[in-house]
This record gives structure tokens, sequence and C-alpha cells, in this order.
């Protein structure tokens, strides 16, 4: 899936936009923020599946991404399931890159990546969370694969590189060093002008969130991490993130 975005006077709008395979782009509704959701027709992935995403919003766009629900990950008998995406912001661009929750079924294998090139004065919003079993459900991820890769550049230097990468038993995430028992992971990054400003708010946001967070700033990007054994603590914390950062209610699929 590739799709560009153009600003025409104070509204944005799709410039081109071309799918394939299951994926599909809707958009619920005209805002003054372009508001895309991401359809994935063959309800999830498996082991070998391959799943390509370019999104770019030129000068002055704004765009908020976000998924119809949480995307699930099958077991993998070979090769793992691949999620790559790509965002492109130019000058003055705002990109918001909120999927909901990745849920990995026992014996799942998934390999994801996010790549952004960002102008220097454009500003994102990229969280990305992950979730080990259906728990709702009483299902657990006994075990699986995981692993995120993370390159974010401003005006084209490396500001942010991250690859976390877990194999094994899923029990490795009792471990204090690494989740403490945690079965819901997210990481969120936020890219502006303004972000080392924005630092207290977004600590103050998560104060008595249910679940582990912590925030930090570091030359021009916040970046926070949150841990919870349930994946609906997780996601009133990343909710209250939201409702800070994106200055507008969270998009109407996570509501």
């Amino acid at each position: 899936m590739r799709a560009e975005f153009v600003a025409h006077g104070a509204r944005t709008r799709i410039g081109r936009l071309y799918e394939t395979g299951g994926l599909r782009l809707r958009f619920p509704k005209a805002r003054e923020i372009c508001e895309g959701v991401i359809v994935n027709t063959a309800g999830g992935v498996v082991g070998g599946d391959r799943a390509q995403l370019a999104f770019s919003a030129a000068a002055g766009a704004r765009v908020v991404l976000t998924t119809q629900s949480a995307e699930k990950v099958y077991r993998a008998d070979g090769p793992p399931a691949r999620i790559e995406t790509s965002l492109t912001l130019g000058a003055g661009a705002a990109l918001y890159w909120l999927p909901q929750e990745t849920i990995l079924f026992n014996r799942a294998a998934l390999a994801r990546s996010l790549d952004v090139d960002m102008a220097a004065d454009a500003s994102l919003v990229a969280c990305e969370s992950v979730v080990f079993g259906r728990l709702a459900m009483g299902e657990s991820c006994v075990a699986g694969e995981f692993r995120d890769r993370w390159r974010v550049r401003r005006a084209g230097r490396l500001i942010f590189a991250e690859d976390t990468s877990l194999h094994g038993p899923a029990a490795l995430l009792d471990r204090p060093a690494i989740g403490a028992g945690a079965r819901a992971l997210a990481t969120l990054l936020y890219v502006a002008p303004d972000a080392a400003a924005r630092l207290d708010e977004c600590r103050d946001a998560l104060d008595g969130a249910p679940c582990e967070s912590g925030v930090s700033a570091l030359d021009g990007f916040l970046v926070a991490r949150l841990l919870s054994p349930s994946p609906e603590s997780l996601r009133l914390a990343i909710l209250s993130l939201f409702s800070h950062l994106l200055g507008r209610a969270a998009p109407r699929v996570w509501q």
C-alpha cells in the first residue's frame, strides 16, 4: 500500500493511493485533519506474509493514520510474517501513526519495522503496541518470536534507532529487566520542535496510569515506554497520551 497526502488550504486530501493484496485505506469523515483507517480484509497475518506500507505527507499536510482493529498475527510454522512501514514528512507536515495493538497468538513470529524520514520542522507521533496472547479470551502466548526495528531521520540525520528482539518462551517477559510480568508493551515517539517543552505534560498524563511507564526527552524528541499485564490498562494510558499530544480526540476506532 502507498498513499500520498497533500494540503489544500486548511484541509488535507489524498493525492495518490495504491492498494494491493488485502490492504485497503478508508476515510471515515472529511475533517481539517485527514484521518485514514487501514483495513486488513484478510483478518490477520500468518507466517510468510509480507505487508509493505508507505505513506507520505507533503508540505503542510496533516494526517492521522490508524487501523480498523487490532492486527492479529497467527501461528507461524515457517518464516515470520513481516510488516514494513515507511513514513515521509515534508516541511511543516504533521503525521500521526497510531495503529491499534498487534496481538501475537501462541507461537506467532513477526518481524516489524518502522522507517521515518522527516523535515526539520515536521511533527510526528508514532505509537506501536504489542500484546502477547489473546488474554481477554484466557489464551496466553507460550512461545514465539517478535522483532521490532525503528529508524527515524530528521533533516537527513538519524536521531532515533532501536531494535527489539524477543525469541523463545514468553516467560522471558517475567524477568525484571525485560518485562517484569507484562504481557502488553508500547512505545510512543513524539518528534517536533516543541518536544522538549512537553516532557512534564506527558509525564503528568501518565501519572496514576494503571501501568508501568516512563517518558524521556533527548535531542528534540520524546519517547514513552509503557508496560502492563493488562492490554486494557495499556490502552487507557496510551489514550491519555494521545489526548495531550494530538490536541484532539483520538481516532474514533480507538474509542
